[in-house]
């Protein structure tokens, strides 16, 4: 299987059926999840192999005269992963401190001889982008980017859904809307490299086909606390089998994190 972190760490294939049960758009609460400085570093792993390190920064912004989050994260293939597939991905948000709405996305790709840049605008007033790539497109409204859904996520009040309630935000990636379709399935404990810790887990919503065998090939685990940290990505991919994505570090949360020996 080709090495394509992006894909992976964004769940490719992502269905594009709407359920209309779905709770589109769920609001988000004030924010206590994060705040700048806040530096999260993941390690990439098939089973027991190192395969790349993800990282995610935040800090404050000055943005068209407002103040803002600026988040970037950069994704880099290790090892022997790195002499055969050379991936050094860096994706970059500005979004609103707020509503966390983004204004301005940046992509910038290189995996081996493969390379990609593009510069996304978002028009909040008329729900339209502007790719330097593709020029202008009308979008639904709220909505995210890449980067900005993940902090989007944090911040959503899970006390309000009961588990198996299936929500949906939209994500503007690579000239297209992708509808982020996932599940709350709850609350469990997990452990990891820090102890163990109680967390909400969510499952994105996947296409069965070539890379997955279930639509429920992917889940992540959050933190059930006020930084809702994610913590672990597990995506069970028919080629290569259970692959990862652990938090390694943290520096800089808004709150204390506190995990069970």
């Amino acid at each position: 299987m080709k090495f394509r972190a992006l894909e992976l760490f964004i769940l490719l294939n992502l269905v594009l059926s709407i359920n209309a049960q779905e709770k589109l758009n769920p609001p988000v609460k004030s924010n206590t999840a994060f705040k700048s400085g806040e530096i999260l570093t993941y390690q990439f792993k098939y089973g027991f192999v190192s395969a790349g390190i993800v990282t995610l920064k935040l800090t404050q912004a000055d943005y068209q005269r407002k103040k803002v989050f600026h988040s970037v994260i950069r994704i880099e293939t290790t090892g022997l992963a790195d002499k055969i597939y050379g991936v050094k991905d860096i994706y970059e948000s500005w979004f609103d401190q707020e509503t966390n709405l983004p204004y301005k996305h940046i992509r910038n790709i290189k995996e081996g001889r493969y390379t990609k840049y593009n510069e996304v605008t978002y028009d909040r007033k008329g729900n339209s982008v502007n790719s330097k790539l593709s020029g202008i497109h009308v979008v639904p409204e709220k909505i995210l980017d890449l980067t900005s859904t993940m902090y989007y996520i944090r911040r959503i009040d899970f006390s309000k859904f009961t588990q198996g309630d299936s929500l949906l935000l939209n994500m503007y990636f690579s000239d297209e809307v992708f509808p982020f379709h996932f599940i709350y399935y709850g609350k469990e404990t997990i452990r990891t490299k820090f102890g163990k810790i109680k967390c909400i887990k969510i499952s994105p919503r996947v296409e069965v086909g070539r890379i997955f065998k279930r639509p429920d090939d992917v889940s992540v685990w959050f933190t059930d606390d006020d930084n809702c940290l994610p913590v672990m990505v597990e995506m069970d991919i028919r080629i290569a089998g259970k692959v990862f994505l652990k938090l390694l570090e943290y520096e800089n949360t808004a709150n204390p994190v506190i995990f069970q020996e």
